[in-house]
């Protein structure tokens, strides 16, 4: 298969709107991530249009290349070639029934801002300027966080009485805690620079050795622990629609803010 990437913003969202629909043909669960990760993409592009990043033309660079990484990992695990190991974890379970919505969400947030922002970043700059990204960096996970704090908020409101349950033995607030968008972006970053000081005979290494801990991370994001998972897997049974119906529900849920829909 051919491995597709970009090389414009443009055709970032053009390659992310070829999976979505290839996602929504297939009912393939790798839609609802990229879903959310297209809205990310166009409010960047957005953003550059009206100068909110501190460099415009670094970020489109740095939202390019974060994005092939992504593209590459899809187009090489639809084409059963070895993709990154955490990548692969989160394609693998969208094959699966059992994880809800905001699980895949969070399992395509994991790898791409806890491997692939990282090496990004780093790929942008240069042990002198790194520190200079630092505020667009931060821009980039305020935009996703936002999304992804929209969408829990509407799965709230769907299940009310389950969120009281989770509320009062702490379990919801400690499962999205130990995932919070602020451990991953300071994670992220602390990675970043860690990565542009490394040699570039050493990066091979230094990212395998990223990406078997971020795989971890999905394990955790996938089996929570037995209530939290016991909890899941209720909701997984009521949720409804097909995978194609979330797919555009999450599309739906980012153009009407803030109603929420069904997912």
């Amino acid at each position: 298969m051919n491995i597709k990437q970009a090389t414009t913003i443009n055709e970032v969202i053009q390659l992310l709107d070829e999976i979505i629909e290839e996602s929504i043909s297939e009912q393939s669960a790798v839609g609802l991530f990229t879903m959310l990760y297209r809205e990310v993409t166009v409010k960047i592009k957005e953003g550059i249009q009206i100068g909110s990043f501190q460099n415009g033309e670094r970020m489109e660079k740095l939202d390019v290349i974060f994005a092939n990484r992504y593209l590459k990992a899809y187009y090489q695990y639809k084409a059963k070639e070895k993709a990154s190991e955490c990548w692969e974890f989160s394609f693998q379970q969208a094959e699966t029934f059992w994880p809800i919505v905001v699980q895949h969400l969070l399992l395509g947030i994991n790898a791409h801002v806890n491997l692939d922002l990282g090496i990004a970043s780093a790929e942008v700059s240069t042990v002198e300027n790194i520190k200079d990204l630092e505020s667009d960096f931060n821009q980039i996970n305020i935009i996703l966080s936002n999304l992804v704090e929209h969408v829990e908020k509407c799965l709230i409101k769907i299940w009310p009485t389950l969120t009281i349950i989770l509320k009062l033995t702490g379990k919801i607030d400690n499962f999205f805690i130990d995932f919070s968008m602020k451990t991953a972006r300071d994670g992220a970053w602390k990675f970043a620079n860690e990565f542009v000081t490394t040699p570039e005979e050493q990066r091979e290494d230094c990212t395998q050795k990223r990406d078997k801990r971020i795989a971890e991370i999905a394990r955790l994001v996938s089996n929570p622990g037995y209530f939290v998972s016991a909890v899941f897997k209720f909701i997984r049974l009521f949720e409804r629609g097909d995978v194609a119906q979330k797919i555009m529900n999450l599309k739906i849920i980012e153009e009407k803010k803030p109603e929420c829909v069904v997912i």
